[in-house]
């Protein structure tokens, strides 16, 4: 009996020494934080120290749960390749969560909701009378009218063909001048001025300008609609309103970035850049005519361009920043639990309040 429970007791002992083990740092071991710059997110100081958003949000969970870490600067595509393949335990930006990406590493719950925004350089100020002027003959009202004149004209030869027999004095003579003639009653009628030079005098004529009466009515409102559309369009509206406008455009965004694939799906031609910083100078150039990115990073990079770009209201393509992890990191629900306390939620508004000067929504607890 006891040669049994000595046996099964050295088998129990090797069985145990055999079960695989998760790699992680040791305790006296620093971890390796790879991160990037992405202002407001992540920013290196003159003196080599890294502030920002992200960077405050992992400094408290690493306190939290008294990790001893140091940073590690790489690109975009040199962080993501260190995370995939275990360089870095960590990896702390503004980094999106995708599909692609998750088949080669691990994600924790997203911190921050933003999407895709667009960046444009506005119109020069005009004066006054040339921004008038411009407006004036834009082709919103030069369609507009034209279409008024062609109606006129129409209705001027139908007048003419019904009257100038029973009324050569008014609407006879060659084609032309009756024609003319006709044109000339379509328009004092439909403006209501009515000289009363010249009138329909047969049944069909005048039952021809009773109809165009009530007609002129409402072609005399829509072309007054149209005409004020056209002239109080903004002087400094950019032909570029949303993403439906960026097939037709010359774009620019940062190589290998989630902003990068979003138009290359979309089938949206596009010039790739190294940085953020290079794609918001190529459209200031009037080198290209948009940027395409993370909306609050190029919100972040204008604000210090003095006014020479301006950013679109509204976001599209969803982004969620994430912490990237290697796969099967130890580090991922240790770090979940921190994000979902409610400690470092209410740390977190303060961190964006301080660099976005806005109320953020807390970052998504999971669904039950």
């Amino acid at each position: 009996m006891r040669r049994t429970t000595i046996a099964l007791a050295v088998a129990l002992f090797a069985s145990t020494l055999a079960l695989p083990t998760q790699a992680q740092p040791e305790a006296d071991t620093k971890f390796i934080v790879g991160t990037k710059e992405a202002p407001p997110f992540a920013m290196k100081g003159a003196d080599g120290e890294w502030s920002g958003m992200s960077i405050a949000l992992w400094e408290e969970i690493a306190d939290q749960l008294d990790i001893d870490y140091e940073y590690r600067e790489y690109d975009l595509e040199g962080l993501l390749a260190a995370v995939a393949d275990g360089s870095v335990d960590a990896g702390v930006a503004a980094l999106t969560a995708t599909g692609e990406r998750e088949l080669l590493m691990d994600f924790t719950h997203p911190f921050y909701n933003t999407g895709l925004g667009i960046a444009v350089a506005p119109l020069e100020r005009e004066s006054a009378f040339w921004s008038g002027l411009r407006r004036f003959f834009s082709m919103r009202f030069l369609r507009a009218l034209g279409l008024l004149v062609v109606t006129l004209f129409i209705v001027g030869i139908c007048v003419w063909i019904v009257e100038r027999r029973a009324s050569p004095e008014q609407f006879g003579g060659n084609a032309a001048k009756g024609i003319w003639s006709g044109f000339w009653w379509a328009a004092v009628t439909m403006t209501t001025v009515g000289y009363g030079d010249k009138a329909p005098k047969t049944v069909p004529g005048r039952i021809l300008g009773l109809i165009w009466m009530f007609m002129a009515m409402v072609l005399i409102g829509g072309f007054i609609a149209a005409m004020s559309s056209a002239l109080t369009v903004s002087q400094l509206e950019s032909p570029i309103r949303g993403p439906e406008d960026l097939p037709r455009s010359r774009v620019a965004t940062v190589a290998r970035s989630t902003s990068e694939a979003y138009l290359r799906e979309s089938r949206i031609p596009f010039h790739p850049y190294r940085d953020l910083k290079e794609a918001l100078s190529a459209v200031a150039s009037g080198k290209e005519d948009a940027a395409v990115y993370d909306a609050p990073l190029m919100q972040f990079e204008v604000s210090r361009l003095g006014g020479k770009i301006e950013v679109l209201p509204g976001t599209f393509d969803r982004q969620d920043y994430c912490i990237a992890l290697p796969t099967g990191s130890s580090l991922r629900e240790p770090i979940n639990r921190v994000l979902l306390a409610d400690s470092t939620r209410s740390l977190w508004r303060d961190i964006v309040f301080k660099f976005l000067e806005e109320a953020p929504p807390p970052p998504p607890r999971p669904q039950d």
